[in-house]
């Protein structure tokens, strides 16, 4: 009978996995602050991309993990990069099956860990960014994304991208904005997936949003429609539900939340010492997050969810 009367009710298809593929490794490398997750290789990312569409899911979001990196973060761009071949792969196994999702920024890629490119002073310079962005963009789209995902938080980075993919062709590959990314202290073992270390005394206070702050989320996500996103995203979600509700109520596009790393380990830790029921837990904070107006859950625990749920 609470079944039956249930008012929220996920689904395989709420769901978005998250999947690391790094370049010149032959098997998964384990990532040890996130249990069960790994970097996979081409093959093994393919592998994981079939069977998480056999369990039901229906969406990824692939993050490159280049072998070398530079001051502009131009395997981000290149044709012949991780992200795009492991794309091309990924596409041609899958089809369309699947939402392929690229995110698209460059700290992993850069040497000194930012979203953007740095100048003399040590600060992040928007425009020069925004020119890499619509490259890695294009680069992208012509690999095979479906989708594309600006992470940056980068002024204008919506409107620059949607007008570059529009100028190559790519008038049907949408656009997924990180519309409402926090600068938070959850995003530790995500960093550790990525290989990624922001430079000594840097941080991302400067385009990150102050996560003492709803109004200023609001202004971005409206900020990012009007600029062509098709699907806003507030990251992170479990700490944020308050931001993804009053966003659901003031917006007619799909609303994504991205359950990020740290919000995922913190289970996983737990449930390790025994204090807490990890599938009763995870459970419950997936479905707080689309109880709270989530459309589309980003979340390690998709495969969990949709083995569990097939049973």
């Amino acid at each position: 009978m609470r079944d039956l009367v249930a008012q929220t009710r996920l689904h395989t298809s709420d769901l978005v996995a998250p999947l690391f593929v790094r370049e010149g490794i032959s098997a998964p490398h384990p990532i040890v602050s996130l249990p069960g997750v790994v970097q996979h290789s081409i093959d093994s990312l393919v592998r994981e991309a079939a069977e998480l569409r056999d369990v039901g899911i229906r969406g990824l979001i692939l993050f490159g993990v280049p072998a070398s990196k530079d001051e502009v973060g131009s395997g981000a761009f290149n044709p012949q990069g991780i992200a795009q071949v492991a794309l091309a792969k990924v596409r041609a196994e899958v089809g369309d099956e699947m939402v392929i999702v690229a995110d698209l920024c460059i700290d992993e890629y850069t040497s000194h860990g930012h979203c953007g490119i740095v100048d003399g002073r040590g600060l992040v310079d928007n425009d020069k960014t925004l020119e890499v962005y619509c490259k890695i963009a294009v680069a992208q789209a012509n690999a095979g994304a479906h989708m594309v995902a600006p992470s940056g938080m980068m002024d204008g980075q919506v409107g620059a991208i949607r007008a570059a993919l529009d100028g190559a062709g790519h008038s049907d590959v949408a656009i997924m904005a990180y519309s409402a990314k926090y600068s938070s202290a959850l995003y530790g073992p995500f960093r550790e997936a990525v290989d990624v270390h922001i430079t000594e005394g840097g941080n991302r206070r400067g385009y990150q949003q102050d996560w003492r702050n709803r109004g200023e989320a609001l202004r971005e996500v409206h900020e990012d429609i009007a600029q062509g996103a098709d699907i806003v995203m507030i990251k992170p979600a479990l700490a944020y539900l308050d931001v993804i509700s009053a966003v659901r109520r003031s917006v007619n596009v799909p609303v994504a939340a991205y359950h990020v790393s740290g919000e995922y380990s913190m289970i996983k830790a737990a449930a390790q010492n025994g204090w807490i029921d990890h599938d009763a837990t995870a459970m419950e904070h997936l479905t707080a997050i689309k109880r709270a107006g989530a459309d589309i859950i980003l979340t390690y625990f998709a495969r969990w969810f949709a083995e569990s749920v097939n049973e």
